[in-house]
């Protein structure tokens, strides 16, 4: 028995590490530095606000549809995404999960304006709410807690390396970039002396 429940702490801890990592890499990593600014883009199309006022007149069912085979689409690709890279074409697999980051993006700006209406659904509400209490659950996790001061820490290492780079050696007046100029001009002349 007790040899039982040493097996269920560890099948749980492992499917809370899962879950946990799953959350994070979506939430910081693809959300954050790439979903993000994609749905912010898209969100500055004027278009968009046309399309808005007449997405807010449509029938709560039709609006339902549309969400529903976009999030549809935007899932079966990812799970395309998935089997190319567990077959070895991981290029594939990185193209095809990169198209899918615009759709995702769509697909939550489409939700977030018809939120209202699709709540309406008792059952699309209670699903809703499952998946926020599942979120939290995750986010109140200790693990999640630890795990996120990480990344936080990591992520802001990298950018002051990335920005100490940048005034190194690609500020207007640095060494390397002056270097760069200096060789990119005698190349020039070099091929200009070639062509006479």
């Amino acid at each position: 028995m007790l040899l039982l429940q040493k097996k269920a702490r560890k099948l749980l801890s492992f499917v809370q590490f899962s879950l946990v990592f799953l959350f994070i890499l979506f939430e910081e990593i693809i959300w954050e530095e790439i979903a993000l600014p994609i749905y912010q883009y898209i969100q500055s199309f004027r278009i968009l606000q046309t399309l808005q006022s007449k997405i807010n007149k449509l029938n709560r069912y039709i609006i339902l549809v549309l969400f529903t085979l976009m999030l549809l689409g935007v899932e079966i690709s990812g799970l395309f995404a998935g089997i190319l890279f567990v077959q070895g074409k991981f290029w594939s697999g990185v193209m095809l999960y990169a198209s899918k980051i615009p759709i995702a993006a769509f697909t939550f700006w489409l939700f977030r304006i018809s939120k209202e209406k699709l709540l309406s659904f008792g059952w699309f509400a209670w699903a809703y709410g499952q998946l926020m209490r599942g979120i939290a659950w995750i986010k109140a996790r200790e693990m999640y807690q630890s795990s996120i001061k990480i990344v936080h820490a990591t992520k802001q290492k990298i950018k002051v390396i990335s920005r100490a780079i940048q005034i190194k050696y690609f500020a207007e007046e640095s060494k390397f970039m002056i270097t760069i100029k200096r060789l990119y001009w005698y190349i020039k002349h070099l091929r200009n002396r070639k062509s006479t």
